[in-house]
């Protein structure tokens, strides 16, 4: 096999179908479904330790709200800072991309920190719990970056490769002839939308000085995914061992600890995503993960000592009735949203 049949060219539209002013994108659709698929496997978990699961729907409120808010401050905070100074209301245009999990990582513990204490469920046996669906959440996000044709990795000649003619971040200087399975592109250019236009020329098309290509790269988006849902088979197979005997902190310290290593590792096969961290030894991804692994480390070593509580605590009020104002109380004071 040669040339462009020996390795996936892939160029599908990121966007699904536009009614009017609204667009929808596969990226938040597959954004969405991890809180639909995450949201009956939460309710099992509840289920199976006697804790009601009308729980989850609030819980699901507050891990939505921290999962976009981290992720969007996240990616502004440590990818892009400089777009809080040239317009402060881009940090909430999340339609313009830019999202990045360890963000996710702060919102998300303060998310489960704050329904914790409002609710009495003990923070780490949430967050022990919050993870096998994270996990899933974490697998279709990645699944919908490799929609959006972003965060792909180095070029390679691994049979599995994915040509992205869409990045256009990261086309290369066309040579002749062509590496075997590398599509000529046109120049981008900057629409009024705000999105960058991309064409792939004939295979035909003459081959200047100027000319762009899009080479086969490792499908780093499709790794991650994979080693997501691995991971959660793990997490889901060390619960259901234990359930309301799990040791406190165990399934939180393995996900920070076996997540953030493959993440620090991974890194290794990824372009840089900004400027910054072309020359740098080990690039921002790096560098965020590994706080997340060293407290993992430490929540993993101290999982299940404390004699007092050694496997948290939550209501466990599946067959009591639950009145409906119970939602209503249990929100942040002040909220106005629900």
């Amino acid at each position: 096999m040669t040339s462009l049949l020996a390795y996936l060219v892939w160029n599908l539209d990121p966007v699904i179908t536009s009614v009017g002013p609204l667009t929808l994108r596969w990226y938040g659709l597959l954004f969405m479904l991890g809180f639909v698929v995450g949201t009956p496997v939460f309710q099992y978990i509840f289920r199976s330790e006697h804790v009601s699961p009308r729980w989850v729907d609030v819980l699901t409120i507050y891990v939505l709200v921290g999962t976009v808010v981290g992720a969007r401050l996240g990616h502004i905070f440590f990818y892009e800072p400089d777009l809080l100074l040239k317009d402060p209301l881009e940090a909430v245009k999340i339609w313009h991309g830019g999202l990045a999990s360890h963000g996710a990582t702060l919102g998300i513990p303060l998310a489960c920190w704050l329904f914790a204490r409002n609710n009495k469920f003990d923070t780490l046996w949430v967050l022990d719990r919050i993870v096998l669906v994270v996990c899933i959440g974490g697998a279709l996000i990645r699944l919908g970056n490799f929609m959006n044709s972003e965060i792909g990795g180095y070029p390679t000649t691994v049979p599995w490769a994915v040509v992205f003619p869409r990045d256009t971040q990261h086309l290369l200087p066309a040579t002749r002839p062509l590496p075997a399975g590398a599509v000529q592109v046109a120049h981008p250019v900057r629409l009024p939308s705000g999105d960058v236009s991309h064409q792939v020329l004939p295979a035909d098309a003459p081959i200047g000085l100027d000319s762009l290509m899009a080479v086969p790269r490792h499908p780093t988006q499709l790794y991650e995914a994979l080693y997501c849902l691995l991971l959660v088979s793990l997490l889901y197979y060390c619960w259901h061992r234990t359930k309301e005997r799990t040791p406190r902190g165990l399934l939180l310290g393995l996900f920070l600890v076996l997540l953030f290593t493959q993440r620090f590792l991974g890194e290794f096969l990824k372009e840089a995503q900004v400027a910054f961290e072309h020359d740098n030894l080990l690039n921002q991804g790096q560098l965020l993960s590994l706080p997340p692994l060293l407290v993992g480390l430490w929540v993993l070593w101290h999982a299940g000592k404390d004699s007092k509580n050694p496997y948290g605590y939550a209501p466990r009020d599946l067959d009591a009735p639950w009145p409906p104002e119970r939602v209503v109380g249990s929100l942040p004071a002040g909220s106005n949203e629900y």
